[in-house]
């Protein structure tokens, strides 16, 4: 599909190396091996049997979601995964109750839908369980990238540069006709470039501060059969917390605290069970009264979000793509990353589609461009959220409307 390659659009190209195996990687593969022999997904963990937390996704441990059209994206590529996913133990909130709680009262509902709720381990290896069953697809677990292999006048990405995990410590380059970096927020594509003599555009920033807490607990039948999600929203001038109290798998719930601007929800036992208890909510307590904590509270924080904006490069290398947290990450109290992943995936197959049918050049950076025609309302919406919250700061180009926006919220 790079345009050194344009001829052969019409048949598959050799191969594709996707750089990271979480679940925007692996939404990658799914859709390119249509279009390549072979795909490596190259990632520096080696991925567990089970659904485990893996060391190389940091942020794991914390809760995910997402939305109605994540989810519909995901079923779309992935037919039945839901279902596989509940005989895992996902829980099913089908006919239990969604509770949201702010400054301006309460909204209880129940779920009429058949959805569910589960960690992030458990819906990553569930779709890598389905990815396996893909004979061209392969992954190269235990590898480092260190950076693009290029053509001599280095127009055109022609591989990867990477060093084994372990006692070898091994390197060597795995060549590729297209490589595509989905290593969420600790990418090094803004440095590969950099080495490559490519000025890069400043990225828009959202300096928020933001901090997670997180702790898991036994609970009873009861309380599985009744509740799918408690939110409770903190006043963001008071510097208030904001709690989030879900089901995820195997009769086990987490709890989610929440804040901005530096202030960030403690990771002590007791001070974070009294930050629990301080939440604005008084059903909280009632549900406090029969569960266990089965993990100490672990905290996560992210000092700033960003927006790449390499489609406005003077030049960008063919047989190159970027997508995900790589590409723009927003605050994930929103539960937009792994949905925008999935929406930038759907625009690749797209694209790849039409380039088939009517082969053009600058294929690489037509697609970047329509990824930040999907990212621009959500990342400002993003923006418009955060910064109602003191000591949070936008630095990038100018937001049309946000300061109205952000007094009216």
């Amino acid at each position: 599909m790079s345009d050194a390659n344009i001829v052969l659009s019409n048949g598959k190209m050799n191969r594709a190396v996707i750089i990271g195996g979480g679940i925007g990687g692996l939404l990658t593969a799914k859709v390119v091996s249509n279009y390549y022999k072979e795909v490596l997904i190259v990632d520096r963990d080696d991925f567990p049997e089970k659904p485990e937390n893996r060391s190389g996704i940091p942020q794991g441990y914390q809760p995910h979601r997402l939305t109605p059209r994540g989810k519909m994206i995901i079923e779309g590529f992935f037919p039945g995964l839901s279902e596989e996913l509940l005989e895992k133990g996902a829980a099913l909130t089908q006919n239990k109750v969604y509770r949201f709680t702010n400054p301006y009262g309460i909204l209880s509902m129940p779920n009429s839908e058949r959805d569910l709720m589960c960690s992030r381990a458990l819906l990553e290896w569930g779709i890598r369980q389905r990815i396996k069953e893909n004979t061209n697809i392969q992954f190269v677990s235990k590898h480092i990238v260190n950076g693009l292999q290029t053509s001599p006048d280095q127009m055109t990405v022609t591989g990867i540069h990477v060093k084994e995990r372990g006692q070898s410590r091994r390197q060597k380059v795995i060549p590729a006709d297209m490589v595509i970096d989905t290593s969420g927020r600790q990418s090094k594509l803004t440095n590969w470039l950099q080495e490559l003599g490519n000025k890069i555009p400043a990225p828009d920033v959202l300096k928020v501060s933001l901090g997670y807490s997180t702790r898991h607990y036994k609970i009873p039948a009861d309380l599985d059969k009744k509740w799918a999600l408690i939110h409770v929203e903190g006043r963001p001038i008071y510097r208030e917390n904001t709690g989030i109290f879900a089901m995820i798998e195997n009769n086990s719930a987490e709890m989610l605290i929440w804040n901005a601007g530096g202030n960030y929800p403690s990771t002590d036992a007791v001070e974070y069970e009294q930050a629990v208890a301080d939440l604005a909510d008084p059903i909280i307590k009632k549900v406090w009264e029969n569960i266990d904590p089965i993990t100490p509270p672990k905290g996560y924080r992210i000092k700033e979000l960003f927006r790449n904006r390499f489609e406005k490069m003077n030049r960008w290398p063919s047989g190159l793509l970027v997508l995900g947290d790589a590409l723009c990450n927003f605050d994930p109290i929103y539960g937009q990353g792994m949905t925008m992943a999935a929406i930038e995936v759907e625009v690749l197959e797209t694209c790849m589609q039409n380039q088939q049918i009517n082969p053009r050049l600058n294929f690489e950076r037509s697609v970047l461009q329509k990824f930040q025609e999907e990212i621009e309302p959500v990342w400002w919406l993003n923006c418009v959220a955060d910064l109602s919250r003191p000591g949070v700061e936008y630095v990038g180009e100018p937001l049309k409307g946000v300061s109205f926006c952000t007094e009216i919220l």
